[in-house]
């Protein structure tokens, strides 16, 4: 008696559905696949003999409610997705799809939260705990992240973004917990792994998106209550290869208060877009100086050009802080120099 639908494993859909989307099609599938993936799927595709148009027909109709209903989630996240899937397929093919989703699928956490406005968010959880709010925009693109900090009242900003920088690993309770108390609807989708989330790298990023006068004021802040923390913030905030968002002038100011010995160190190991950018604002003469200097001063030691480097960047956020120059930002000030 032939297998029904659901005695399928899931390979096994899998390599029926690459069989009737054919090579073409299927030899594109695999391009995003892992090696091991692939091993599978071609030993289940070799080992299939044949399948009936019915089942075929099924294996392709799960196929595209799953996609529906992964396109919904993205839109709108898994609530959205559910409502429009029940509209769609009906309340019982609808939650069996949602059902595959949750074993299949991981939804980011606060998913609900992406699609809303900024300023509705910043009314949604200003008065939660620091903590909390921390948690919640560890998950956010940080455009949106910034958003909500830099409206954060300034006492609070600084806690916030030193909770996000030192946060390393959340329990799914404690994350399930925040977002059954933003959202009762939401069914979380949290895999039960803990979530590594935060973490000085998240807040770097959403510092480098604030206004320039938010992120003065926090690491102002840090630099008083968390010097170390601050320190590894503000490293991380400007790399020497940043200094390719400058214009020519910006870069000319910076060169101008560098020393020649130490921006031939810092450049031995500068990729080429980097070196052609400091060349084209140095003179003829003084680039060929250093372009000699860098060939005749032999190996040199990766920690004397990080130094260097670290020397340069430095000076950069000194001339930004005293407004000589300004570094453009993704969604604060304008580059005017």
């Amino acid at each position: 008696m032939p297998k029904s639908i659901s005695e399928y494993k899931g390979v096994e859909k899998a390599s029926i559905l690459l069989i009737a989307l054919g090579p073409e099609k299927s030899s594109q599938i695999f391009k995003h696949l892992k090696d091991e993936e692939i091993e599978q799927l071609t030993l289940e595709i070799a080992n299939t003999r044949s399948v009936s148009p019915e089942i075929k027909d099924e294996v392709l109709d799960e196929f595209y409610d799953i996609c529906l209903a992964q396109q919904y989630i993205s839109e709108g996240g898994i609530n959205y997705a559910k409502d429009l899937l029940e509209k769609a397929l009906g309340p019982e093919r609808a939650q069996g799809v949602i059902g595959k989703l949750t074993a299949s699928l991981q939804v980011r956490p606060f998913e609900f939260v992406r699609k809303t406005d900024a300023g509705q968010l910043l009314n949604f959880i200003q008065d939660e705990h620091p903590q909390t709010i921390a948690l919640i925009l560890s998950y956010l693109p940080p455009a949106q992240s910034a958003a909500v900090i830099s409206s954060l009242p300034p006492d609070k900003q600084s806690d916030v973004a030193k909770r996000i920088a030192q946060m390393d690993r959340t329990s799914p309770d404690v994350i399930k917990e925040v977002e059954n108390v933003l959202e009762k609807k939401l069914n979380s989708l949290v895999n039960q792994d803990y979530t590594i989330v935060g973490g000085v790298d998240a807040i770097v990023e959403i510092l480098n998106t604030v206004d320039r006068g938010t992120e003065k004021h926090i690491m102002e802040n840090l630099e008083i209550e968390e010097p170390e923390l601050a320190d590894e913030i503000r490293r991380k905030m400007f790399v020497f290869e940043d200094i390719l968002s400058l214009d020519d002038k910006s870069i000319q100011r910076v060169l101008r208060e560098v020393d020649n010995n130490d921006l031939a160190v810092a450049l031995k190991s500068a990729n080429e877009d980097v070196q052609t950018a400091i060349f084209n604002n140095l003179s003829k003469r003084l680039a060929t100086m250093i372009r000699e200097d860098m060939e005749f001063m032999g190996p040199v030691r990766l920690k004397d050009v990080e130094e260097a480097q670290q020397k340069i960047v430095n000076i950069i956020r000194k001339l930004e802080d005293s407004a000589e120059i300004i570094i453009s930002r993704g969604g604060g000030d304008e580059i005017v120099v």
